[in-house]
C-alpha cells in the first residue's frame, strides 16, 4: 500500500524552496509569538491555552494542512503531470495512499513540533497544555490531510476552497456557531486535547468517543473516495 518511489517525488514536491518557505512561516510566527508573550506576560497557564488554541490549533495547523495535503496531489493533476504515475503499474489506491502518508508527516512537522516548542516557551508544559495541544496538533493533522488530499482530487480551486474551510469554517463558525462545532476537525481534536490535559483549560464542545469516531470516519471515507475519483481518471487510450 506504500511505494517509497511515489512517497520520494511527492516529498520532493511539497518541500521545494517555496512551499517549503510557506510551511515554515507560520511556525516561525507561533515561535516568535510564544516568545514575545512570555517576555511580557511571564508563565501563564491560561495565556498558554489561549495561544495555542487560538492560534496554533485554530489557524496554523489547518493553513499547513492545506499546503500539505492539496500539495500532495493537486499540481500533478493540474499540470497533467499524474499521468506519470497512472502509467505506472501502481494500483491508484496505492498512490493516494502514499501520498496522505506523506502529507500527514509534512502537516505534522510543521504544526505538532512547533506547537510544543511554543507550549514550550509559553509555560513549560504546566498542566499539560503543551502536550495536549501537540496531541491535538498530531491528530487533527491526519484529518486536515485526508480531507485536503481529496479536495485537491475533485478540485482544480483545491488551495482556495481549503483555506476558505480553514480559515471561515474552523476559525470562524467552528469557534462561535454551536452547530457547527460538531462538524469541526479542530473541536475533535480539542476532546482529545481535554483528555489529556484534564481540568478546564483545554475544553472542546464534542465529546471524545463522538469526536474519536468522527475522526476516524472522516480520514477513512475521504481517503477511501480520493482513490475513487483518481482510479476515475483515465490515460489517453484508455476506455
Amino acid at each position: 500500500m506504500y511505494d517509497p518511489t511515489v512517497a520520494r517525488l511527492t516529498y520532493r514536491a511539497l518541500l521545494g524552496r517555496r512551499r517549503a518557505l510557506i510551511l515554515g512561516a507560520l511556525p516561525l510566527l507561533l515561535i516568535v509569538l510564544a516568545v514575545a508573550v512570555r517576555a511580557l506576560t511571564g508563565a501563564d497557564d491560561q495565556t498558554a491555552a489561549d495561544v495555542l488554541g487560538g492560534f496554533a490549533i485554530a489557524t496554523m495547523v489547518p493553513i499547513i494542512g492545506v499546503i500539505a495535503g492539496t500539495g500532495a496531489i493537486g499540481p500533478e493533476i493540474d499540470d497533467g503531470s499524474v499521468v506519470y504515475l497512472l502509467s505506472k503499474p501502481l494500483k491508484r489506491p496505492t498512490i493516494i495512499f502514499t501520498k496522505l502518508i506523506v502529507a500527514i508527516a509534512v502537516t505534522m512537522v510543521f504544526s505538532a513540533l512547533p506547537t510544543l516548542i511554543a507550549g514550550l516557551i509559553l509555560n513549560g508544559n504546566g498542566q499539560q497544555i503543551a502536550v495536549a495541544y501537540t496531541v491535538a496538533a498530531l491528530v487533527s493533522s491526519i484529518a486536515y490531510s485526508a480531507l485536503f488530499l481529496l479536495l485537491g482530487t475533485v478540485s482544480r480551486h483545491a488551495v482556495v476552497f481549503g483555506l476558505v474551510y480553514a480559515l471561515v469554517w474552523e476559525a470562524l463558525f467552528g469557534s462561535l456557531v454551536p452547530g457547527a462545532r460538531t462538524l469541526s476537525v479542530q473541536q475533535w481534536s480539542l476532546a482529545v486535547a481535554h483528555k489529556v490535559a484534564g481540568g478546564d483549560l483545554v475544553t472542546s464542545t464534542v465529546g471524545l468517543p463522538t469526536a474519536t469516531v468522527l475522526l476516524v470516519a472522516v480520514t477513512v471515507l475521504a481517503t477511501w473516495y480520493a482513490g475513487q475519483k483518481l482510479r476515475a481518471l483515465k490515460l489517453a487510450g484508455e476506455e
